[in-house]
């Protein structure tokens, strides 16, 4: 069963790479024998018209051309494939394009002539085979011109095969597979909707079955001035080929589709070739068919055929026989579906040495309940495409299999899986499956759906369950167990440990969702592309939060209409986004720390992050210190006591939820941890904020991270105490001048630290003034001024280089 994962996709849409989707269907049973890209990689292809051609004024095999690629100008190319022609449309690698054998595009001169492009064949494009190429590839004329050949063609599909078992053939269509995906998965299955076309026509065939053991059900409808001529729709035969079928006509190619789409095989007749009434019997002995392959079988009572009043038409769940096919000059069309008993049809196909589609579905068995669904389907299909006019459908029945209940005790479920399930937990399988079932206790009576002939004793049901439990949730049970101690690394600090600092620092935890309003992302954290949910709970609840603050703002605006003057909140919790750098992304270069709990699901990111914010006054309401509004600082600290004794540093930098002077970077190390900030005035008015918010949100793998302690020797020695005072521009950043000192490692430098800062009165305007500390020591002497001026020497040097001026 070969099929398209877009096709797949547009049934069922699970949040699962390619790969994982493979996986799941391997374990699950249903073995992905291969996965495979529909095309190579190559880039930079486009749909181009070719505008005019001359001849190479110095080549007479060459060409050069005026090419339309969807740009202000043309591009002229030279070309030497003897199909070019003004007005074609064709594949154009533009300069800079790497085709498949990393053949990379570049200007070049041919002959003489400027070259800005190559047009391309399918063989250059690694589509087709050197020996089947002829030419350039010519597209339809209405491809439009500029639009990525891998958009337009959906080139970046891929195509799985699975190996079916013989007993999974309700998986022999894309329904069935994709109804298999979403039991698996838990994601929404879309089923197509069939309308009913109107019946027009008053003409019936008359149908009889002779043989109703081996054909229970057999529809047939009559369909007038249908034009088989017409061109089956690109998107059908795109879905064909890449389930490995060749496209015919029209109404062939929608027999064939609805095949694989529902695993209903269906033929058509052409009307003109039938005399008299249908009839489905045993071939007769002597009687002979050559079939739409041109084989020649010859007949016996065994064989199962459909048949006319005049001769056999098709051998039934088979092939059908070439006298009686729809070609390009049919206008008028008998349509069959049916349902076949699988044992009438056991190595019948066989017999002639021949393996087809329809009688591998039919060999095990196709969902006789769809089979008028799969009439109406292909009835709809063929008066879309090929116009017409549908007569009522012949219905003949007979007794179709038994849907014998099955019992299933959940003592026996768990003695066979050695998992102890509960009734909910199998009851959710069952219904993932579509079926029916009613219970009573733990013991269950299931009635196996139409669709499912490999359903017949308890133990099949217990197969069921195994695999949507899923084969590896299953435990492998020792009789004897160890208790040993739970290794913890020294360089991984607790996240309870990192709760209870915030706890301790007067902040309050919150669990908000993790869905926002699309609005709220936009402004906060300037995300024009959030995850959208398909199916949100409610409008203001409809894509996925990229940061915590929006649930931080939401309970502190709660608090607040509650008349809680001091707030300080935090939160611990996943964000979601496309990409794994915090938002707004740092530039390129920059980097980005890696959460330790990154989870990518499909092209998503799922990072879990620490978030706090604190609003009114920096302590509580008491007599030992005046009343102050917490300000960047006092955040700042409570910042700097979480990843204590690590050492941050702060970046200025523009973030939307933020005031634009009083926001920074958070860097650990030379990685981007998070943001730090006062809230931007207009949210604050937004907000009805009366004072400014602090925020910071951190990533919580880089907050864990710990410093393993070092063992070092402490000196007996007093330190030197040696201060600084330079004056710089405004402009200038204290952190860089830190960095500049620390970088210069003087030797006896133990401690840097800025003491004050200083404007006014003896400083010019524009500057200030910066007071350093700075601290000697040496383990094993007391250091004298010979020792401690050449270091003093080399910080004022550096200073110097910075732009410093030092103060007398």
């Amino acid at each position: 069963m070969k099929f398209s994962e877009n096709w797949l996709r547009s049934w069922v849409n699970p949040g699962l790479t390619s790969d994982e989707l493979g996986h799941v269907l391997t374990m699950a049973g249903l073995e992905v024998e291969d996965l495979v890209a529909v095309a190579p990689a190559f880039n930079n292809v486009v749909v181009a018209c070719v505008l005019s051609v001359e001849k190479h004024p110095d080549a007479d095999r060459l060409n050069v051309c005026q090419v339309d690629v969807g740009e202000d100008q043309p591009l002229t190319i030279v070309c030497g494939a003897p199909n070019v022609a003004a007005g074609v449309k064709v594949p154009c690698a533009r300069i800079g394009a790497v085709l498949p054998g990393d053949f990379k595009i570049k200007q070049a001169k041919v002959r003489g002539i400027p070259s800005f492009g190559m047009l391309c064949s399918e063989k250059e494009l690694g589509l087709m085979a050197d020996s089947e190429a002829h030419g350039l590839w010519l597209l339809p004329e209405d491809a439009p011109t500029g639009t990525s050949l891998r958009e337009y063609l959906d080139l970046d599909d891929r195509l799985f095969t699975l190996k079916l078992t013989p007993n999974r053939s309700d998986c022999s269509g894309m329904k069935g597979v994709a109804r298999e995906v979403a039991a698996l998965t838990g994601s929404e299955f879309k089923s197509i909707t069939v309308d009913a076309k109107p019946v027009t026509l008053d003409e019936q065939l008359s149908v009889v079955i002779e043989d109703a053991e081996g054909c229970p059900l057999y529809c047939g409808r009559v369909l007038r001035g249908v034009n088989a001529a017409v061109p089956t729709p690109v998107w059908m035969v795109r879905r064909l080929e890449r389930s490995g079928l060749r496209s015919i006509n029209a109404v062939v190619d929608v027999t064939n589709y609805v095949m694989w789409e529902m695993g209903q095989p269906m033929h058509a007749f052409d009307l003109s070739a039938l005399s008299g009434g249908i009839s489905v019997r045993r071939a007769r002995a002597g009687e002979a068919l050559v079939l739409l392959n041109e084989q020649t079988v010859t007949l016996d009572e065994q064989t199962l055929v459909i048949a006319d009043d005049a001769r056999v038409l098709a051998l039934a769940g088979i092939m059908g026989g070439e006298g009686s096919g729809v070609d390009l000059a049919t206008r008028d069309v008998f349509l069959e579906a049916a349902f076949f008993h699988p044992d009438a049809m056991a190595g019948q196909a066989r017999r002639f040495g021949l393996a087809t589609d329809s009688s591998f579905r039919f060999e095990r068995g196709v969902d006789f309940a769809a089979t008028r669904s799969a009439m109406e389907r292909a009835t709809q299909l063929i008066l879309d495409i090929c116009g017409g006019q549908a007569g009522e459908i012949s219905a003949v029945q007979g007794e179709l299999p038994m849907r014998a209940p099955i019992v299933l005790r959940g003592a026996r479920v768990a003695r066979v899986l050695g998992v102890a399930l509960d009734t909910a937990q199998i009851s959710d399988v069952f219904n993932r499956l579509q079926f029916e079932f009613t219970t009573e206790g733990d013991t269950f009576c299931v009635t196996p759906p139409s669709f499912r002939f490999d359903l017949a004793i308890e133990s099949d049901l217990i197969e069921e369950v195994a695999r949507l439990y899923g084969y590896d949730n299953i435990p492998a049970l020792s009789p004897h167990a160890a208790l040993t101690m739970l290794p913890h690394s020294e360089t991984q600090r607790p996240l309870a440990r990192i709760l209870q600092t915030l706890v301790a620092r007067d902040y309050q935890e919150i669990v908000s969702y993790a869905f926002v309003e699309e609005q709220v992302e936009r402004d906060l954290c300037g995300n024009d592309d959030p995850v959208v949910l398909q199916n949100p709970i409610a409008s203001n609840m409809a894509v996925m939060r990229s940061s915590l603050l929006g649930g931080l703002v939401g309970a502190l605006r709660f608090n607040l209409n509650r008349r809680q003057s001091r707030v300080r909140l935090f939160e611990v919790g996943a964000c979601f986004a496309r990409t794994p750098l915090l938002n707004p992304l740092p530039q390129a270069g920059e980097g980005a720390s890696e959460s330790l709990r990154e989870r990518y699901v499909n092209e998503y990111v799922q990072t879990q992050r620490l978030s706090c914010i604190a609003y009114g006054s920096g302590l509580p309401e008491q007599w030992g210190a005046a009343a102050k509004s917490v300000d960047f600082y006092d955040v700042k600290a409570d910042l700097e006591a979480l990843f204590a004794p690590q050492v941050l540093r702060f970046v200025a930098a523009v973030h939307p939820a933020l005031h634009p002077g009083r926001s920074a970077q958070i860097y650990c190390g030379d990685k981007l941890t998070g943001w730090i900030g006062e809230l931007h005035p207009q949210w604050q008015q937004e907000y009805d904020m009366t004072q400014a918010a602090i925020w910071f949100e951190v990533e919580l793998g880089a907050l864990m991270q710990a410093l393993v302690p070092r063992l070092g020797e402490i000196s007996r020695f007093l330190p030197v105490r040696r201060d600084l005072a330079v004056l710089v521009d405004e402009a200038v950043a204290v952190q860089g001048l830190l960095d500049a000192m620390h970088q210069a490692e003087a030797l006896h430098v133990h401690e840097i630290v800025l003491f004050d800062v200083y404007r006014g009165a003896g400083v010019e305007a524009g500057k200030k003034s910066l007071a350093f500390r700075v601290l000697l020591q040496d383990t094993q002497k007391t250091l004298t001024d010979a020792e401690i001026e050449p270091d003093m020497a080399l910080l004022v040097g550096v200073l110097n280089k910075c732009g410093a001026q030092l103060r007398m």
